[in-house]
């Protein structure tokens, strides 16, 4: 006599996996939905007020950088340094941004956790 594993769960009507697979299918597009919506959200990080932005879409891809003429000289060494690292810091700006509006999307679907595309807590 060989018991069903499904019995402590409430017997052979307790559950329903074509539920289980539905709610599992529509989690997924609810998903599939706001990381293209975080795809399309772009925020911006700024340093040295304003002579270099970066913008950041909601999955942490770079999508433009814009430099404030006249700030920098192309024949100075230490000034491109601290142009190299200005873009640095505004990416980091940026990509903070882009995680706190990821996290906020992302949350609901998570349990609360929100996160990362990809490293969600499933």
């Amino acid at each position: 006599m060989t018991q069903n594993p499904f019995d402590a769960l409430g017997g052979a009507g307790g559950l329903d996996m074509n539920a289980l697979l539905q709610q599992a299918q529509q989690m997924q597009e609810q998903l599939q939905s706001a990381q293209a919506r975080l795809s399309e959200t772009v925020v911006d990080g700024t340093v040295a007020g304003g002579a270099v932005t970066v913008r950041v879409n909601g999955v942490g891809e770079l999508v433009g950088v814009d430099i404030k003429t006249g700030g920098f000289d192309a024949n100075d060494a230490d000034d491109l340094s601290d142009l190299g690292d200005m873009i640095v810091a505004a990416y980091r700006d940026a990509k903070a941004q882009a995680d706190a509006v990821a996290s906020e999307t992302l949350g609901p679907l998570a349990g609360g956790g929100g996160g990362v595309p990809g490293q969600l807590g499933f």
